[in-house]
């Protein structure tokens, strides 16, 4: 089981999109994503940083920088619905 801790910012971004997160069972990643009691995708890979821990860690100004560069990555697959990169865009990079 991932040792993440999910923030109250996440589990209110997610309460938005009608899904419920849990810390992923997987180790190498930071959270499951479940609607309807169905996972429908893990997100985060747990070796890397995100939105609210770069502000914890290194401030705002660095993580508004990685959230850009984050987009700019994921452009592409964010906008679809459903996807891993779409929850991660609208869970932990918002």
């Amino acid at each position: 089981m991932s040792s993440y801790k999910i923030l109250n910012a996440q589990k209110i971004n997610s309460k938005k999109l009608g899904v419920v997160i849990k810390p992923s069972k997987n180790k190498s990643k930071k959270i499951d994503v479940f609607k309807n009691e169905k996972k429908v995708a893990t997100i985060g890979d747990s070796s890397y940083g995100d939105y609210h821990t770069y502000i914890k860690t290194k401030g705002r100004d660095y993580a508004t920088k990685r959230k850009t560069a984050y987009k700019a990555r994921h452009a592409k697959t964010m906008s679809k619905v459903g996807s891993p990169s779409y929850y991660a865009n609208k869970i932990i990079w918002s």
